[in-house]
């Protein structure tokens, strides 16, 4: 019997639609009362952490620490980006990013996959390369949505960036939501990564490629160049990060 994942694009989206409106719907809802927090320093930061251990250990994914938080050498790297993700002033998720250049190589996907990332690297391409997402366990409960407001993060990076590809290094058992959402494609076989118990896969997203079924399917990956901007635009000297930025999804739905 075959699968969604088994059939062309086509078909398959054809038969998911009904699904996917509604889903749509449910994101764009819960959308209306969220909000992103570029992540810097202090309380912030140290939420974001304790967020992260307080997932993973939720999962069996990593052993028990007394700090109970979760942060390594990539969140001190000069391309590093970490937000939180708000609903009603709520932290309810969290993400990293790192645009991966030859100049800015450092991410979890040369980490673990660097055999595999420097060649392309060498060849010209550059990457978003996402990774430490994790969710309340108790907030993802109430909001099942909450993967698709934080992943919603990575494609607008990539477009931030004009980065043509996305990468995730993710476990294996979360595959089916990468290929089913994002067409992505397995570009490794499962390893080992530095402090988890999980082996993790490389998946490689075409965000140029696939933005206009993306946006198609799911309007609410949809943003301004100003949220853009705000979410990744280096700060100048003395310059403050904004204390929130409110997704613009919405407004292209209202001009539709």
């Amino acid at each position: 019997m075959k699968t969604e994942l088994d059939m062309p694009h086509d078909a398959a989206e054809r038969r998911a639609a009904p699904q996917a409106s509604r889903l749509a719907e449910k994101v764009s809802a819960l959308l209306e009362r969220t909000e992103y927090r570029r992540c810097d320093k202090g309380e912030d930061l140290e939420d974001i952490y304790r967020l992260r251990y307080k997932s993973y250990r939720s999962n069996d994914m990593i052993p028990d620490s007394e700090n109970h938080v979760i942060s390594d050498e990539l969140d001190e790297a000069p391309n590093v980006h970490r937000f939180g993700v708000y609903v009603d002033q709520e932290l309810v998720s969290t993400m990293r990013i790192h645009h991966v250049t030859r100049e800015t190589p450092m991410s979890a996907s040369t980490k673990a996959f660097g055999d595999i990332v420097y060649p392309m690297l060498d060849q010209g391409l550059t990457f978003v390369c996402m990774s430490r997402q994790a969710s309340d366990p108790e907030w993802s409960k109430v909001y099942a949505q909450l993967p698709y407001l934080t992943m919603r993060l990575a494609g607008m990076a990539c477009f931030y960036f004009e980065a043509p590809y996305g990468l995730s290094v993710v476990r294996d058992d979360h595959a089916g939501f990468y290929k089913r959402i994002y067409y992505s494609e397995q570009i490794s076989d499962a390893r080992g990564y530095p402090g988890v118990f999980n082996k993790v896969i490389l998946f490689r997203t075409d965000a140029y490629g696939n933005r206009e079924r993306f946006y198609a399917r799911f309007p609410f990956f949809r943003s301004t160049p100003v949220e853009r901007r705000l979410l990744f635009q280096p700060l100048g000297e003395g310059e403050l990060a904004p204390l929130t930025i409110l997704p613009t999804a919405k407004y292209y739905s209202a001009a539709a």
